[in-house]
């Protein structure tokens, strides 16, 4: 009897570490898939003020309508990252401008690189938390809140009030990932991609995943 008890116990345990490694396994996958599909953008402002927070939306807003007329045409995160490299300087200078037309000297650190993002929603389309591409700017001493949103595929904007993703845009991250992590970052009302989506968050939380290059 005790040895049949010590062989459950035995095989429960190796049960219960194949499905962790085949759900971190999964999680891991997804989360890279996911990452490189995206490339947004990271706005911090100068502090938490009111005036440095709305200077930051400024800011933004400048930013994006730039954004918009030299990577509107892009089909890929790739080319739209080449474009924002190329035109880094010109991004760096809007920003400056903006903060100085508003009566501001803050200084202004542009930097493209992979950085960490909590969840986000856009819409009708979720991100998981990890770590992402995108272009940072940081004003001033950047220890206000922050902003984000993505800039390939352009959810950036997105009129989140009507809670609705351009098909334009949805199409563009379609093709960039297989079904079943479409159906995870847009179709939250199916119960097991919820889980999906939830089990994918609990391992980027908890540290074990990150999706860092």
């Amino acid at each position: 009897m005790k040895k049949n008890l010590k062989m459950v116990i035995i095989l429960s345990f190796l049960l219960f570490i194949y499905i962790s490694i085949c759900a971190f396994s999964y999680a891991q996958n997804v989360s890279t898939d996911i990452a490189n599909s995206v490339f947004r953008l990271h706005v911090i402002a100068n502090s938490d003020t009111d005036e440095d927070q709305n200077l930051k939306y400024l800011v933004r807003d400048n930013l994006l309508n730039y954004m918009n007329t030299i990577c509107k045409d892009c089909t890929s995160k790739e080319e739209a990252i080449s474009i924002v490299e190329e035109k880094k300087d010109i991004f760096k200078q809007i920003a400056v401008d903006t903060i100085t037309n508003q009566g501001y000297s803050y200084p202004v650190t542009i930097n493209i690189g992979n950085f960490e993002f909590p969840t986000k929603h856009y819409g009708d389309i979720s991100l998981p938390a990890g770590f992402y591409d995108a272009l940072r700017v940081e004003i001033g001493e950047a220890k206000g809140q922050n902003w984000w949103c993505v800039m390939f595929p352009p959810l950036c904007f997105v009129d989140i009030s009507s809670g609705v993703v351009p098909d334009e845009s949805k199409e563009l991250m379609e093709n960039s990932l297989s079904e079943e992590e479409f159906a995870l970052v847009s179709d939250q009302s199916d119960s097991e991609i919820q889980f999906k989506f939830k089990l994918l968050e609990f391992f980027t939380n908890s540290g074990l995943i990150t999706a860092k290059k």
